[in-house]
């Protein structure tokens, strides 16, 4: 399967062995979703295709890093050489930043809760895109609830208003109020993510107790029509109990609206950490269901320009590593 089973046996290892020295500026470090706290990734890439590879000797994957800046990764019996891309912040080419690094939810899958993260201010985000302002295609924004969810994207607006002076593509992926796509498309943000999170609303009702499902569906049909079909994104965990026909029904459901699935593979953390990885082959089933999706809706998200849909390192994306 080449690069598409070794992506997807790298997704569902969870760890890779080092051999050699890591060069400066390669490894990144997650303070938000079920990756936060954990030892880092570096971004290895083969041609205009990524992954992200957690640190960490328990996993089947192995890297080896040479002197002349090439590598080679290999993992469940595949091997491809490549190379180790620097990161801007938290990913390549791009300026990704978690603004409050804290939630005053309890998604059972996401250790943020716990972790009680600061804040950023907004000059210190200005100050963080300004040091690698040269080096970056994009800025990208996330976030947890500070305080509230209307008061989150208030501030998360701010935050936008004062990163426009950089010129680049800003994306934004909070969590929505019925306000916030016609508020972050006025305020010239390119592209939004609102996390579905689930394959199904029981399933979100059981992991996200006390948010409201239908509130980000909502939210996703509305931006639509703003920003563009292939602009609009929604994370869907793959790993938290839903059957291949929930997965699939949902993809279906969110290609019919113009959105985007990224079809995240489940990092078990948090009230989740007993749970299994999907496996490889699961994981290249349910793409090549996207990927078949995304071409009878004839949407194409490979113009993405921010966030996760420009990246891809974290998901066996359908257009791109198929």
């Amino acid at each position: 399967m080449g690069w598409t089973g070794l992506k997807a046996a790298v997704l569902a290892g969870g760890g890779c062995r080092i051999e050699g020295e890591l060069p400066p500026g390669a490894v990144a470090r997650s303070t938000a979703g079920p990756g936060a706290g954990g030892a880092g990734a570096v971004f290895f890439s083969h041609g205009n295709r990524r992954v992200r590879v957690p640190l960490g000797a328990d996993g089947p994957a192995l890297l080896i890093v040479r002197d002349d800046g090439s590598a080679e990764l290999s993992c469940g019996g595949e091997r491809v050489e490549g190379r180790l891309e620097p990161v801007g912040l938290h990913c390549p080419r791009q300026a990704f930043i978690t603004v409050s690094e804290s939630c005053l939810f309890d998604c059972a899958y996401c250790p943020v809760p716990g972790s009680r993260g600061p804040r950023k201010t907004v000059e210190e985000i200005v100050g963080l895109v300004e040091s690698v302002a040269g080096s970056v295609d994009a800025i990208s924004l996330t976030s947890g609830v500070a305080v509230s969810i209307e008061e989150e994207e208030e501030y998360v607006c701010r935050v936008v208003g004062a990163l426009r002076r950089f010129g680049l593509p800003i994306g934004v992926s909070i969590f929505p109020t019925p306000a916030t796509p016609a508020r972050l498309y006025a305020l010239g943000v390119a592209e939004v993510k609102f996390n579905l999170e689930t394959a199904t609303p029981e399933l979100f009702a059981a992991h996200c107790p006390g948010l409201p499902y239908g509130t980000v569906r909502d939210a996703l049909a509305a931006a639509v029509p703003l920003f563009g079909r292939g602009h609009v994104f929604s994370n869907v965990l793959v790993g938290l109990g839903e059957t291949d026909d929930e997965l699939d029904a949902c993809v279906d459901e969110l290609v019919a609206l113009g959105v985007v699935p990224v079809l995240r593979p489940l990092t078990p953390a948090a009230r989740c950490r007993n749970l299994a990885r999907p496996t490889p082959e699961r994981l290249v089933r349910a793409a090549r269901h996207l990927s078949r999706a995304l071409g009878r809706a004839g949407l194409d998200p490979s113009g993405a320009v921010s966030m996760c849909g420009a990246c891809t390192g974290c998901d066996l994306a359908a257009w791109r590593d198929l």
